[in-house]
């Protein structure tokens, strides 16, 4: 009669290598259901050994068999955790149908401590951000490779394009089942580009697209000496895209690159071509507007300042539209419009001409419902709103709405920066909510100045709070350590 069962698992892995294959697991002996009376989890464990049952999927008076699948699909579920770097399921005794099992897990270590080889102390703390491998964390194979990368990809948008990352692990001998990571990072020197070459270009000539790809130039000319750039291939691909635009805005709304070709050299340089397909030049059309009974169609031209026979500029078309303060769309905007939207499409295409068809949806116009303050921990609410130029019950006013952000970085209590209004519109009742988000910033003074004499020391000292409060002078509790908030 078989007593005592015991079916393993050893996961044996090299140091630093991720196996891929999956566990095989084999049985002698005939197959018996049996109920699982009892699961306990033993090793030495650094989480809830009740969590670590639940993540077998097996349950206490499951009917299982033994041998059978499911203690198979238990043992594969933690290989497929990666957490546990040894797993053990026994069963420990039988008693008529009912089985007591065991599983033993050994969890992978954890990180006492990484150490940089190579790498300078700010280039440690740039690295330690962007790897968050925190002291105490379990070590994985994917960690370690994920560290790998992102090691390498930080040097490599530095320039440094042959960076090479060796991460090696030793047992912490202070700390049981704890390493330390010694990180070994040789960047080797920064790539630059040698020589930039175009093939295809008639519009630009060479010197002018090497001047628009401006983070990716040759170095040989003397007059690129001091503007030699390393070779980054996000830059690099950030200027292919800029001189494509470069194109659209002369017109060639067809231009693309037909190839580009990196070539490496023995001197850590790199060699680039770059080929070009133009296309043809076109030019503005017919001009219509659709949908507008606000303005007239001629003024919308007027606004607009585009006329037909210029040369098509998707650029300067975008600002004219939507982006410049005097924009077609924003004559909608500041006349509460919120919800309009204006559709340029080209409607013919002929020969070098295209006409466009300029499609607005005006809606309705929209109310400010109410407006927010937040972030204004220390200047208070009625300091803020006093410069609002936007107020509830009035129509929706974008000119409006930048006016005030500059009127409240100007007060000098807040972060320019920071100042972030955010719309929220309804358009089922047809009005706005204005959301404004602050950030305080310290903008008090202290001034210290002295000089010698007559035969004496003179010296002065000048406090200035720029966010003082008269009001709450006598308030004892408001002194933190000023009575502030009013802005005076």
């Amino acid at each position: 009669m078989l007593h005592r069962l015991f079916l393993s698992l050893i996961l044996i892995l090299p140091i630093l290598s991720i196996s891929a294959q999956t566990p095989e697991i084999s049985y002698s002996g005939k197959p018996r259901r049996y109920v699982i009376a009892e699961i306990e989890v033993t090793g030495d464990l650094n989480n809830d050994p009740k969590i670590l049952a639940n993540l077998s999927g097996l349950r206490v008076g499951q009917e299982i068999n033994v041998p059978g699948d499911e203690i198979t699909n238990a043992i594969k579920k933690y290989w497929d955790y990666g957490l546990f770097s040894d797993v053990k399921i026994s069963a420990t005794r039988i008693e008529g149908r009912n089985v007591y099992l065991e599983i033993y897990l050994q969890e992978r270590p954890r990180l006492s401590e990484m150490n940089y080889i190579g790498l300078k102390r700010s280039e440690i703390d740039a690295v330690n951000d962007k790897v968050s491998m925190m002291k105490g964390s379990q070590v994985t194979p994917y960690l370690i490779s994920r560290a790998e990368r992102f090691i390498k990809n930080h040097f490599v948008d530095k320039g440094f394009f042959n960076t090479e990352v060796n991460i090696v692990q030793r047992d912490d001998t202070a700390r049981v089942n704890h390493v330390i990571l010694d990180v070994h990072v040789d960047k080797k020197e920064k790539v630059k580009i040698n020589h930039l070459a175009f093939e295809g270009n008639e519009e630009f000539s060479h010197n002018r697209l090497n001047r628009i790809m401006k983070k990716t130039n040759q170095r040989k000319k003397l007059r690129n000496f001091f503007r030699t750039k390393r070779f980054v291939e996000e830059n690099y691909r950030n200027d292919l895209r800029a001189v494509i635009e470069k194109y659209n805005e002369k017109g060639y709304r067809d231009a693309y690159i037909v190839f580009d070709s990196i070539s490496r050299n023995d001197d850590n340089t790199v060699d680039i071509r770059i080929g070009l397909e133009e296309g043809n030049q076109y030019h503005i059309g017919d001009i219509t507007w659709v949908g507008n009974s606000i303005y007239p169609s001629e003024y919308l031209s007027y606004v607009l300042r585009i006329e037909k026979g210029d040369i098509f500029n998707q650029t300067l078309l975008d600002k004219r539209l939507f982006m410049d303060d005097d924009a077609v769309h924003n004559l909608y905007m500041n006349n509460g419009y919120l919800f309009s939207r204006i559709i340029p499409v080209d409607v013919r295409v002929e020969n070098d001409t295209v006409d466009l068809e300029m499609r607005i949806f005006e809606g309705d116009q929209a109310r400010i419902n109410r407006v927010i303050i937040k972030g204004n921990t220390k200047t208070h609410e009625h300091v803020v709103r006093r410069e609002l130029r936007t107020k509830p019950g009035e129509l929706f006013n974008k000119a409006a709405l930048i006016r005030t952000v500059r009127e409240l970085a100007q007060l000098g209590h807040f972060d320019p920066e920071k100042i972030n209004p955010v719309p929220i519109p309804d358009p089922d009742k047809g009005t706005v909510d204005l959301e404004y988000n602050l950030e305080e910033k310290a903008n008090d003074q202290i001034e210290l100045s002295g000089g010698w004499g007559a035969g004496m020391f003179v010296g002065s000292l000048g406090l200035r709070f720029n966010n003082f409060s008269m009001r709450n002078f006598f308030n004892k509790e408001a002194w933190r350590p000023l009575p502030t908030g009013d802005g005076q």
